[in-house]
């Protein structure tokens, strides 16, 4: 049986929201893989170190290897690098919205990267396609995964907004657009409130709190919850924000779709291969607080709209099931 490494950064247990490398390599071993998952070192250095030891050191036959475009790039670098050096098969998964850019202004050493990796594995046709137009042809689509069955589809009764934003609170992410929308929506709506879970990543949390005090907003910040916390509190929303200037195919926005939670999400990276505007959720431009406002008044004012919007939503997402999703795992490792 081939001895599996995944370099990813494990954060879950330091209130991280739990990302690829916190939920597929248990979800493989359940198949029957034998996988070894690193790391959880809060430190970045003693991270890093970590992961740069296993792939030096380590008893594997392949490494797959999370990559972002963000600076934990570097690590996917130097641990691709190390595997390769030992002529072990590079299995690079591509997490990060903005890894296009960063193909475009970066040197050869990038491009040799993801080209001498065995596959690039790629978590929406999004990422799939814009690596294709660079050329390269070692690529398959292996979209993230939700285990459906912990999700209940929820009909929603939308009388008046509550909101509800899951993420990590983090620029990128501008998690100051869902405080723009309720704003206007409180114009319109006076009862309106909105709730946003997630980990502070880099200081967007606490500033988000001081504005809202000082305004008097109706927004609360129940911090990291667990998945089933997650899942009952989503009981008492009836609309979904995803406010991201980068994104990919994020598994918070494809939770609330198996939830029935109406969706309004920008419209960049990879929303509109998950997303299919006013089919399974509404698109919006980036950074534009009037039209998200409009979309979720569009939600409130046209009930029967929001509900076929929602069970739509539910069938496409059905396409992201573990239960199907795994059999590409087992052929891209075998």
């Amino acid at each position: 049986m081939h001895k599996i490494l995944y370099i990813g950064n494990k954060l879950e247990k330091w209130d991280r929201t739990p990302t690829a490398v916190d939920t597929i390599p248990e979800l493989l071993r359940n198949e029957g893989i034998f996988i070894k998952a690193i790391s959880s070192h809060q430190n970045k250095i003693l991270r890093l170190l970590e992961m740069c030891l296993y792939c030096l050191f380590g008893n594997y036959q392949k490494v797959v290897i999370d990559t972002y475009s963000t600076q934990n790039f570097i690590f996917a670098q130097l641990c691709a690098s190390i595997a390769r050096w030992r002529k072990k098969k590079c299995y690079l998964i591509l997490h990060g919205g903005d890894l296009p850019n960063k193909l475009k202004s970066s040197g050869n050493y990038v491009t040799n990267l993801f080209r001498d990796a065995s596959a690039l594995a790629a978590p929406s046709l999004y990422l799939y396609d814009r690596f294709k137009e660079f050329g390269y042809s070692n690529l398959v689509c292996i979209p993230n995964a939700v285990a459906l069955h912990l999700y209940t589809f929820q009909k929603r009764q939308i009388t008046q907004p509550k909101l509800l934003w899951i993420r990590s609170f983090q620029q990128l992410y501008h998690p100051r657009l869902a405080i723009e929308v309720l704003e206007n929506l409180s114009d319109l709506y006076p009862e309106s409130e909105l709730c946003m879970a997630g980990p502070d990543k880099d200081g967007s949390l606490e500033e988000l709190k001081k504005y809202v005090n000082e305004n008097n907003l109706k927004v609360s910040f129940p911090g990291k919850l667990s998945k089933p916390d997650l899942i009952s509190l989503s009981k008492d929303y009836c609309i979904f924000l995803n406010t991201s200037n980068v994104d990919n195919t994020p598994v918070s926005v494809m939770e609330a779709m198996a939830l029935g939670l109406p969706v309004v999400s920008t419209n960049v990276g990879g929303m509109p291969y998950l997303i299919e505007n006013e089919q399974t959720g509404l698109l919006v431009p980036p950074d534009d607080s009037k039209a998200m406002t409009a979309a979720c008044v569009k939600l409130i004012s046209e009930p029967e709209f929001s509900t076929q919007l929602a069970k739509n939503a539910r069938i496409e997402v059905e396409n992201f099931d573990w239960e199907r999703v795994k059999h590409q795992w087992l052929d891209l490792l075998s």
